[in-house]
């Protein structure tokens, strides 16, 4: 049984070529999916920065409650000096005063200190945002990329395709079963070309046995890889 050298290039040629193709059909994907993640990490950060400004107002409110309530404690103790019966009393009240004002004077400014911070969250929101934005922006040039790519590959690999069913059309029914085996198993990698009696697939050298039965057109595997074996061009 014999094989054709130029049959078997041909179909090696095809093999590489649709594994290719695939793989850059498969990659298209998984592509998007890494620009997808990162609008999904984006948008958790925009949610946590925004949550971050929203407990920081909520603490801020609460402040300037307090202080409210601590202004108006001190008026309620300042109109009750008028009404002191000693001394004492009247001293007490003073002292509740003070404490007070001094209370809400490190409040007044806990809550300067949080409104700044806020309006420094805010700004960094605003910065999210445009990272959002930009990612959502990658996100779409990628898909629309991988669309376009893809629908040219899926063409290539039908037309390939079709060049493989008549170029295996070619191979000697003998071989056919050992050759689809190889493919299978292997796929592209199934099948290598052989120069100065060494195997490409594997860098492993044949024995001069297999290199005379490559020259009488004889089918031949590799013992070291597997590969089904062909002359490289003169």
């Amino acid at each position: 049984m014999a094989v054709s050298t130029a049959v078997l290039r041909e179909l090696h040629r095809i093999h590489v070529q649709l594994s290719d193709l695939r793989d850059r059909l498969a990659r298209g994907p998984r592509q998007v999916q890494v620009h997808t993640n990162n609008v999904a990490q984006q948008q958790a950060k925009l949610e946590a920065a925004q949550e971050t400004v929203k407990q920081t107002k909520i603490a801020s409110d609460q402040k300037q409650l307090d202080l409210k309530t601590s202004e108006n404690k001190i008026e309620d103790l300042k109109s009750k000096l008028n009404t002191c019966s000693s001394n004492k009393e009247y001293q007490s009240l003073l002292e509740q005063i003070a404490a007070t004002e001094m209370a809400n004077s490190v409040l007044a400014d806990e809550i300067l200190e949080a409104m700044e911070k806020g309006d420094q969250l805010e700004v960094a929101v605003g910065e999210v945002k445009s990272e959002v934005e930009a990612a959502q922006a990658e996100l779409t040039k990628c898909q629309n990329k991988v669309t376009g790519e893809s629908d040219v590959i899926r063409a290539d690999i039908e037309r390939l395709e079709g060049e493989l069913v008549e170029a295996e059309k070619s191979l000697p029914a003998d071989i056919k079963p050992d050759y689809q085996r190889v493919i299978k198993n292997k796929g592209a990698d199934g099948m290598a070309e052989v120069e100065d009696q060494v195997c490409r697939g594997c860098g492993k050298q044949i024995t001069l046995n297999m290199q005379n039965e490559l020259m009488l057109s004889k089918p031949v595997f590799c013992k070291s890889c597997g590969s089904l074996l062909y002359m490289c061009e003169p």
